[in-house]
């Protein structure tokens, strides 16, 4: 039987996200002083997307067509083990080097840092970056790691009784953000 959810609300539309990643390339630019040696990597399967996002709007500001990757983090994810069906695999595309490079790492939803830190232990495998730099959409609070994001679209605290849905239209076929109240299975 699958979980009964209740909606409790819709926090972004397809226009509050849009200003959310067009907010977000600004910071990005401000604090690299331009995108000398900037790469942007999404993790898979709405990250990408929003990676995608973020790097062509930071090439209208600037100029200039940013290297884009994936990560797909599910083999890296401490979880791995516990999931009896786990989700197809769309593999990671990293086509260009890495090293001595300023990642931004970018990811749809930062909840209790797992996630990041597979992304982060994936991205050693390619090399050793100058530095990363976490971008995500939603920052939910709840850390299990210490791990923060350097760039946020909307911080937005919730309960451990609640899930955050993030739709992106190349997915989901709409962009927005819901917050639905756990229901029993």
């Amino acid at each position: 039987m699958s979980k009964k959810r209740k909606l409790k609300a819709k926090v972004m539309d397809a226009e509050m996200m849009a200003r959310a990643v067009t907010r977000l390339a600004h910071e990005v630019v401000e604090r690299n002083r331009g995108v000398k040696d900037l790469v942007v990597i999404g993790v898979r399967q709405r990250g990408d997307v929003l990676a995608k996002r973020i790097a062509e709007k930071i090439g209208e500001i600037e100029g200039k067509e940013l290297p884009l990757g994936a990560v797909d983090i599910s083999f890296y994810r401490d979880d791995v083990g516990d999931n009896p069906m786990p989700r197809p695999t769309q593999g990671s595309e990293l086509t260009f080097d890495i090293n001595d490079k300023i990642v931004v790492l970018v990811d749809d939803v930062l909840m209790t840092g797992r996630s990041a830190r597979a992304a982060l232990d994936h991205l050693m495998d390619y090399g050793r970056p100058r530095v990363i730099q976490l971008a995500v959409l939603l920052d939910r609070g709840h850390r299990e790691l210490p791990i923060s994001a350097d760039y946020v679209g909307k911080h937005l605290p919730t309960s451990l009784k609640e899930e955050v849905e993030v739709k992106i239209k190349e997915v989901d076929g709409e962009d927005g953000v819901i917050i639905y109240e756990k229901g029993e299975k």
